[in-house]
């Protein structure tokens, strides 16, 4: 069995999960999320605890059991308390606003950038004399967060002779030694 796949979730107070025609909804007070089920992961719930199921011991069927109880997992936390990530600007000159939805970003380009982001993040921006730029992004949608937060950080990835560029908050960036005289 997946060790993953076996493990039980525990449902907290204030979230609903219902499952119809293979597809599973999760209601919680941040917001609700759908997925699909694959034929035959199976998911049972009784007393507030949720199991899942496969039908075979085939490669796929072994995959996809561990996959999917990651997903609802994160699905349920999400809808319970929420996921955040941070991102620092490392660089001169490199600043973040925002205004409603928008992100304004300067990274050192001729030109600003400005990202619209969807409804379901929340965005916060800190600037702090002495300190690089924090953007804080928080949503209860786990995938969609990181998606948002990778397109944030494509735009200037870290580079490993000064270390500029968008990071996250605790990233460790591999530095190389720059040329000897």
């Amino acid at each position: 069995m997946s060790r993953i796949g076996k493990a039980i979730i525990t449902i907290p107070a204030g979230v609903t999960v219902t499952e119809k025609d293979g597809v599973v909804t999760v209601k919680g007070p941040k917001g609700e999320l759908t997925q699909e089920l694959t034929e035959g992961i199976t998911l049972e719930q009784e007393d507030g605890v949720l199991t899942f199921s496969r039908p075979s011991d085939s490669k796929q069927h072994r995959a996809l059991h561990g996959l999917y109880r990651a997903l609802i997992n994160n699905m349920i936390i999400g809808t319970a308390e929420g996921f955040t990530k941070k991102l620092e600007l490392v660089g001169v000159g490199y600043r973040a606003s925002h205004s409603g939805q928008k992100l304004e970003l300067a990274l050192g380009f001729s030109h600003g950038i400005v990202l619209e982001l969807p409804k379901e993040v929340v965005i916060d921006t800190l600037t702090e004399k002495g300190k690089n730029p924090i953007i804080t992004l928080t949503s209860f949608d786990k995938q969609l967060l990181g998606m948002v937060a990778a397109k944030i950080r494509s735009f200037r990835k870290p580079e490993p002779y000064k270390g500029k560029g968008v990071r996250f908050v605790g990233e460790n960036v591999r530095r190389k030694a720059g040329k000897s005289a």
